[in-house]
């Protein structure tokens, strides 16, 4: 059989050695680190960290933050995709280089413009003092720096993926008489269900998993406005290594079933493409 690619064998062992200590190193092992630190002192001891009040309060607010940012992040990623893929218009390249912002900027910095923006001294400070409104130390500054941070994964999984698909099969469905709700539906929800989903999981994962932005902008208050990342770095700094390390462990899980499920994702969206070529 003809060989596909013209190093030898030794190298090709050499290369995935490396990858894979690569992997064991800065993957495996921290991981192994985290459960074992959690496990340290025996399960009465973990389980009594993730059912403290405090820590039951970051877990709820985690997950309440993620069910907020996510499905305004599909909205926003679904139509950004739909738009840049399906039309032409004025300032298109700069839509794609706004999706693309996050990336670039530390999610520090962009928690201090919600704060230079929202907070007590910030641009629209006063306005919100004088109606009675809180959006920085608080869920709302919470959610708005989640959602910053996570907007450009649904529609970076979304763009390649619809451009690659073209317009043909919507053209063809609208000239049939179908409307453009029809359309969506029927036509390009099912062409896109597995790149959404995976933009979703990604989505989802960095939403619960954010410390920067969500560190600026939610003051730290112990049940109230502490996430688990925040949760985690309190335990931490007081000395508690067991709590810290059993939310920690919370988290690893949650990456470690994202993961599991992104693979799941990648290999029914390569069968398919497959299928459909």
């Amino acid at each position: 059989m003809r060989r596909s690619t013209t190093e030898s064998r030794a190298l090709q062992i050499i290369l995935i050695a490396v990858a894979l200590l690569f992997l064991a190193f800065f993957l495996a092992l921290p991981l192994v680190a985290v459960f074992g630190e959690a496990l340290k002192a025996g399960f009465g001891p973990f389980l009594d960290a993730v059912t403290a009040p405090d820590a039951l309060s970051a877990i709820k607010l985690t997950l309440l933050i993620a069910a907020i940012s996510v499905p305004l992040n599909v909205v926003f990623g679904v139509a950004a995709s739909w738009a840049i893929t399906k039309f032409k218009f004025p300032g298109k390249s700069l839509l794609i280089s706004l999706i693309d912002l996050p990336f670039s900027v530390s999610p520090v910095v962009s928690g201090l413009i919600f704060v230079l923006l929202f907070g007590a001294n910030g641009w629209f400070g006063t306005w919100l003092a004088e109606h009675d409104l809180k959006i920085i130390f608080a869920v709302p500054g919470i959610v708005l720096a989640t959602v910053f941070i996570t907007f450009p994964f649904v529609a970076r999984e979304l763009i390649p993926l619809m451009m690659e698909q073209g317009k043909d099969e919507e053209e063809a469905a609208i000239s049939l008489g179908a409307t453009g709700w029809q359309t969506f539906r029927h036509v390009t929800l099912p062409n896109i269900r597995w790149g959404l989903l995976y933009g979703v999981l990604l989505c989802n994962a960095r939403a619960m998993g954010e410390f920067g932005a969500v560190s600026v902008v939610s003051g730290h208050i112990r049940g109230e406005t502490n996430t688990m990342p925040l949760h985690v770095e309190i335990l931490y700094n007081e000395y508690d290594f067991v709590g810290a390390f059993a939310v920690a462990s919370l988290l690893a899980g949650l990456a470690l079933v994202t993961l599991v499920a992104k693979t799941v994702l990648e290999w029914r969206f390569n069968l398919h493409g497959s299928a459909r070529h």
